[in-house]
């Protein structure tokens, strides 16, 4: 229950330093949740790169496979590759859950391992598509990557072999009567087997996928909001002429 709460808190009340993210300029991310291929292809990218530490445990299986249009056979055979305590394989109504303990995370990371249901509506969706495209080698760090968005941040990069391995191009200025030095910009030190073009998309579609998990029904509330506003352009017309009706004598 503690940790709902804190999810929710996270969804809902805007966090500086996510918001923010220190300063560095956010890319904008080309969303498009309308795009259920894209949304599909997510989720594929999701459960390959993701899934084996975060969960997302707000959502179901068969509500992607829903919404996307996949067959149960076509989720058993892309998305779902976990079993129960039982050993069973996963039900495709199940919760999108992992194995991994908040404890061992600690043990493993040095820190929990959060669940991402809600994650792009708490950080945004450029903040999330900015972060996962500026890893850099830094040989001080545990994982030897660090993070422009998120200092000092314990999540190893694991998108590098698609990527490649990025290293950081620092600049120095005196700001206050005080060197300071900041990493100025990234270059590419080790190509991945992507190019920029092709890892951009799949980080595109990666983070599409994130913001229909955070807010499934969001075409549908569109789409609902769109008829409404139709009903009540109708509602008007009639209402007004009901009016002059009304009037006509006054006048």
């Amino acid at each position: 229950m503690k940790k709902q709460i804190l999810t929710l808190i996270f969804s809902i009340l805007p966090t500086f330093a996510f918001a923010a993210g220190g300063g560095v300029h956010l890319d904008s991310a080309p969303i498009d949740i309308s795009d259920m291929d894209s949304v599909k292809r997510g989720a594929k990218h999701f459960v390959d790169y993701c899934f084996s530490c975060h969960g997302a445990e707000y959502m179901r299986y068969n509500r992607i496979a829903r919404d996307t249009g996949m067959t149960d056979a076509e989720l058993r055979e892309e998305l779902i590759f976990t079993t129960n305590e039982k050993g069973e394989p996963t039900k495709v109504g199940s919760l999108m859950k992992v194995a991994m303990t908040d404890d061992y995370a600690k043990k493993a990371f040095g820190t929990a391992v959060p669940d991402l249901t809600l994650t792009a509506r708490a950080r945004g969706a450029d903040w999330l598509y900015t972060y996962l495209r500026t890893f850099y080698v830094d040989p001080y760090r545990p994982t030897g990557m660090n993070n422009l968005v998120f200092a000092d941040v314990s999540m190893p990069n694991v998108l590098s072999s698609l990527q490649g391995m990025q290293k950081a191009v620092y600049k120095k200025e005196t700001r206050q009567g005080v060197e300071v030095e900041y990493v100025d910009h990234l270059e590419l030190a080790q190509p991945g087997s992507m190019s920029a073009e092709e890892f951009d998309a799949f980080v595109a579609d990666l983070v599409n996928f994130m913001v229909y998990l955070g807010e499934p029904v969001q075409n549908e509330r569109r789409s609902l909001g769109i008829k409404v506003l139709i009903f009540l352009v109708i509602f008007f017309v009639f209402a007004y002429m009901l009016k002059k009706e009304y009037w006509k004598d006054v006048h």
